[in-house]
């Protein structure tokens, strides 16, 4: 082998070593997280970026209430550092993947410090859980301020469970907090250009309580908080009756639920059918609500246009 050969092996040899060297272990070294649903994996995603990889249990336009969790979740789970999940008994079934994986690493509750939950009006099931009176409806991101709890819950999740990538989970944080901030103050000014008398609304289910105390729109809905529950023809015909003596013309569905209950009551109440709401879970990548952010945009329009027409 000739000196020129040598000699040239090394100098592509110390090329790779600096290319490895300057180019970033994120790809080999990102922290595995897990997040219970998919508004939740977003959120995680949107602070974590490409330091982290993120699997979601219950994915787009799936339903978190009636949620089965599979072999691979667990395996998901298993591996995972850091099990991201919403609390308040939203999902039921967690307990027992985490037992099944089994979890060994730090399970953060985004719900933890949430001021002043609002309480379950009637006994019930959710999420495959019987509650009683008074325990917390889970759907606490729908007031946009809650959403701002859950993300600073993240940077303290991840920065814990990976330090050395801390301070870029901090200003990450940071800027999503403050698009939040942005956010919850374009749903006032939104709902601002309906008048107080307008602005009621029938859903699927009790899914907006916290956007409804936060925003001052009052929702009204065939069934609790939970999609497992049925109503009774009574509790449907009381709706029915309340739009017709009230003028509530705007009713949606909901994307991971079945619209017929909601169509029925529309057609005998004289509703107009929206387009379909985003609150327990977003869109499928690429549709009208793939982000928690979207998500919130797209309801608030379909909302005001359907309460103008009340």
């Amino acid at each position: 082998m000739s000196y020129r050969v040598r000699v040239g092996r090394r100098v592509v040899l110390a090329a790779g070593v600096a290319l490895l060297a300057s180019t970033p272990a994120v790809a080999q070294q990102r922290l595995k997280v897990v997040a219970s649903f998919s508004i939740i994996g977003d959120m995680v995603r949107e602070i974590g970026g490409d330091r982290i990889e993120v699997a979601t249990v219950v994915g787009a336009d799936q339903d978190a209430h009636t949620y089965q969790p599979t072999p691979s979740d667990a395996k998901a789970v298993a591996a995972a550092k850091v099990l991201f999940v919403n609390g308040l008994g939203f999902e039921g079934w967690i307990d027992r993947l985490a037992r099944a994986a089994p979890f060994k690493g730090t399970r953060v509750v985004l719900t933890d410090g949430i001021a002043n939950p609002l309480t379950l009006e009637s006994g019930g099931s959710h999420g495959g859980h019987k509650h009683a009176h008074g325990a917390s409806d889970p759907h606490t991101w729908q007031d946009i301020t809650n959403a701002r709890l859950y993300a600073r819950n993240i940077v303290k999740g991840l920065a814990a469970a990976d330090p050395a990538n801390a301070e870029a989970y901090r200003q990450r944080g940071a800027d999503y907090d403050r698009r939040l901030g942005e956010l919850d103050a374009w749903v006032k000014s939104q709902i601002a250009t309906v008048p107080a008398d307008k602005r009621k609304v029938i859903t699927g289910h009790e899914a907006f309580r916290y956007f409804a105390r936060a925003y001052g729109v009052a929702f009204h809905a065939p069934i609790g908080v939970s999609t497992d529950q049925e109503p009774s023809a009574q509790q449907i015909a009381g709706l029915i009756r309340l739009m017709k003596s009230t003028g509530i013309k705007a009713i949606f569905i909901e994307n991971m639920s079945n619209p017929k209950l909601v169509e029925q009551i529309a057609r005998d109440a004289g509703g107009v059918v929206g387009p379909a709401l985003y609150s327990d879970a977003l869109s499928k990548p690429g549709g009208p609500a793939d982000t928690y952010e979207k998500l919130f945009r797209f309801n608030v329009q379909a909302l005001v246009a359907g309460m103008q027409k009340n």
